[in-house]
């Protein structure tokens, strides 16, 4: 099952009271999560991990994958919170992707959604990526299955375009590099300086 780790000062302030890790590993149990409190060992090696539990979850709860999830479910657990409800809204202007015919003999389906009045600190966008690429290595099967993109829509424009090319037809620039690199110079660099996306390249060979 998935493992987590976890701040619990900071899953304290979210559940409302401090808990010790009895308390909490029995209720936590009641729920369907089994916790690990850091050996004092691990903690002498590394004394940030005194603040750090990790958490077991049940493999069917992608909720649970990220603190704020967690907290959610616990405090609806504990009756201090009522059960999310969600529903679409209608834009005043849809947004519009266009899957093209090569692409479905990659990709055959795609998903795609507009969160709207969202706003990240810090904190929040590391959570953010951390449950995405939690996602990918659980749900979506290390990107086999289904691989996540995340955009600001303040910055782009649709009509969306999916498309599928050769590789040499494909050039991209990476956050984190200055210039334009093809499909092959990207994979190349990647695949001997970033263990990173070493996994991602593996699945792109595939």
């Amino acid at each position: 099952m998935p493992t987590i780790s976890v701040n619990k000062e900071e899953l304290f302030r979210n559940l409302g009271r401090k808990y010790t890790f009895e308390e909490f590993d029995e209720f936590g149990f009641e729920f369907g999560l089994e916790a690990e409190e850091p050996e004092e060992e691990e903690i002498l090696q590394n004394p940030d991990l005194a603040n750090v539990w990790k958490i077991e979850i049940p493999a069917n709860r992608y909720d649970l994958l990220c603190i704020e999830g967690m907290s959610r479910a616990l405090l609806v657990f504990l009756e201090k919170k009522q059960c999310p409800r969600y529903k679409t809204v209608k834009p005043q202007k849809f947004q519009q992707m266009k899957i093209l015919q090569a692409t479905k003999q990659v990709r055959p389906f795609g998903v795609a959604a507009v969160l709207r009045n969202i706003k990240f600190t810090p904190d929040s966008y590391k959570s953010f990526i951390e449950l995405q690429d939690k996602l990918h290595h659980n749900l979506c099967r290390r990107r086999t299955l289904v691989a996540i993109g995340t955009h600001d829509l303040d910055t782009i424009q649709g009509p969306f375009i999916y498309d599928a090319k050769a590789p040499k037809d494909i050039k991209f620039k990476p956050l984190s590099q200055a210039k334009e690199f093809t499909a092959p110079e990207m994979m190349e660099m990647y695949s001997v300086s970033h263990c990173k996306f070493m996994q991602m390249i593996q699945v792109i060979n595939l």
